[in-house]
């Protein structure tokens, strides 16, 4: 697996496998999933990926910290 981000597009790129891509799937408006022609996921694509990963995993942490202080 190989991952790549676009800071500019702000865009997360995660290759699964490499093959040649036959259909892409809108999951929600942010995530796109990627597929060969025997169905296996070749890639994934996050956009808004300070929102949509980071954001979530600092609210995350937030909520362990204050877990941890009481």
């Amino acid at each position: 697996m190989k991952v790549r981000y676009d800071p500019e597009s702000d865009i997360l790129y995660l290759l699964i496998r490499e093959g040649k891509i036959k259909d892409t799937i809108e999951i929600s408006e942010d995530l796109f999933i990627e597929y060969d022609e025997n169905d296996n996921i070749v890639g994934i694509e996050l956009w808004r990926t300070r929102k949509n990963v980071f954001g979530e995993l600092l609210k995350y942490l937030d909520k362990i910290n204050s877990i941890v202080r009481k």
